[in-house]
């Protein structure tokens, strides 16, 4: 065998080889329908529980948009998604003015919202998934008092939406095994 014959067999080896190895590897979108519509058709059969204020709600909207696909909330639910969510404001630059009352002026701040989260099976009650996950919007704090409410509310709003595609990967991660 000459040396030129031992380097062609020698490159089948190695061609043989990679592809053995490539055909055990599988690639799949974590969000796709897939051969068996797993995760997709779960995470719109799961049902939010109700929020008790504006920013859980404006988290739950956005989860029941991102699970349905914007179909809405399923009729007949295989899941129950727990959802507990708290917010603060805090003011993380001052403005030192030596004003006539001495007080400091927030001139940035952040608003931070966090979830509390259990998804169970309807049937069963079984915990499938649970965790705790937090996002932070920040925002500046004009001078005006409307402003700044409006500026809390769009903060909170970012973070909420955020938030909720979190815990949206978070479960679709879950019911994809």
């Amino acid at each position: 065998m000459s040396l030129s014959e031992k380097a062609q067999r020698y490159a089948q080896l190695v061609a043989f080889g990679t592809l053995a190895v490539l055909a055990g590897c599988q690639i799949k979108p974590l969000y796709s329908d897939g051969p068996s519509g797993k995760p997709a058709k779960a995470l719109a059969s799961i049902e939010i529980s109700e929020a008790g204020d504006r920013v859980e709600q404006e988290v739950r909207n956005a989860l029941i948009f991102l699970t349905s696909g914007g179909a809405g909330e399923p009729k007949n639910a295989q899941y129950k998604l727990a959802l507990s969510v708290t917010s603060s404001i805090k003011g993380v630059l001052y403005d030192q003015n030596t004003n006539d009352d001495n007080t400091d002026t927030a001139g940035a701040g952040r608003v931070v919202v966090s979830a509390d989260y259990n998804l169970t099976r309807a049937d069963t009650g079984e915990t499938v998934r649970s965790g705790n996950r937090t996002s932070v919007a920040l925002v500046d704090f004009p001078e005006q008092e409307f402003a700044k409410v409006r500026a809390s509310r769009d903060g909170e709003k970012r973070a909420a939406k955020e938030l909720a595609e979190i815990i949206r990967a978070d479960l679709a991660a879950a019911l994809g095994r």
